[in-house]
């Protein structure tokens, strides 16, 4: 008879981790696991295996909540190695083309004032999109080509910070469904070089900064009973959230699915914290009245899910 699996840890909260270049978002993401020990886990967005970084993890109830961070602007400090451009748009892939680069600052400078603002990208093949239920990636590696509609995409901020050329450094803060390796080849196009992205690292995720993130060595180095300290509270992906407070009445009602009567902007989201503490996300509709949307579980068997 085989041995019954040992049950592992119940886990909440929100690791955020300072992941290395190298290392694919899951098995960054299954390295934390095992150190926690825990029994439920996920990320808030990928990371490619080549960028470092911010990579926000979830354990247990935080889980739930994830969405918050897949929705929110990034922050990337970007190199941009110019003259080469690669089948994949980075460091990892063929190279594809090798041309001249006559550019100075001053060049670099007047092409990255064209992709701030609202622009289009044409998201590259080596992505997780999916055609006919198979990533890009999958049909990229098979040879195949598939037209890819442009998306319009926000560079809320574009500012060149080094240049040591064929390269040149940036910083840039976008919105959800940007490919920074698509922009650098833009760039590259717009410079009439074409280029790459060589190096790239995630600084912030929303209100979340990689400045108070821990590595898998610090977690590694850390005994199995300190580990518990580097988590962040469950709603601590909630923080930009206006707080609603609840007395033990409301809160009992919004727990059952209920709503409350209130005066609220329709399609608002609030942090709604009970007397107990922090109970889940609210939402409030057309006629302003706060409903439960995603909930903590109450002795893990409360459904979490209301009014999605």
């Amino acid at each position: 008879m085989s041995q019954r699996r040992r049950s592992r840890r119940a886990v909440d909260g929100v690791l955020l981790l300072d992941k290395p270049s190298g290392l694919s978002s899951n098995q960054a993401l299954q390295q934390a696991r095992r150190l926690f020990d825990a029994a439920k886990a996920g990320h808030t967005g990928t990371l490619d295996p080549l960028a470092s970084g911010l990579l926000p993890l979830t354990f247990g109830e935080a889980t739930k909540f994830a969405q918050q961070l897949l929705d929110a602007d990034k922050t990337y400090l970007a190199r941009v190695h110019l003259g080469t451009t690669t089948t994949t748009g980075d460091a990892e892939g063929d190279t594809l083309r090798v041309r001249p680069v006559d550019v100075d600052r001053t060049t670099i400078d007047d092409a990255l004032v064209h992709f701030c603002g609202e622009i289009e990208q044409v998201p590259p093949m080596y992505s997780a999109l999916k055609h006919q239920g198979r990533p890009l990636y999958e049909l990229a590696r098979e040879g195949r080509q598939i037209a890819r509609p442009p998306r319009r995409v926000t560079i809320h901020w574009l500012s060149l910070q080094a240049v040591e050329l064929p390269c040149f450094d940036i910083e840039v803060r976008c919105s959800k469904g940007t490919y920074v390796r698509t922009l650098a080849e833009d760039i590259g196009e717009a410079l009439g070089c074409g280029a790459h992205l060589s190096a790239l690292r995630r600084t912030a995720i929303g209100p979340l900064t990689v400045d108070r993130a821990v590595t898998l060595a610090q977690l590694e180095a850390a005994g199995s009973g300190q580990r518990d300290a580097f988590l962040a509270a469950t709603d601590s992906l909630l923080s930009e959230l206006p707080e609603i407070r609840l007395d033990a009445v409301d809160s009992g009602i919004v727990r059952h699915g209920g709503s409350l009567a209130r005066n609220l902007s329709p399609g608002a989201l609030f942090r709604l914290v009970a007397p107990d503490g922090f109970i889940g996300l609210g939402r409030a509709d057309d006629a302003g009245r706060l409903w439960p949307k995603r909930l903590v579980a109450i002795g893990g068997d409360q459904d979490s899910r209301c009014n999605d």
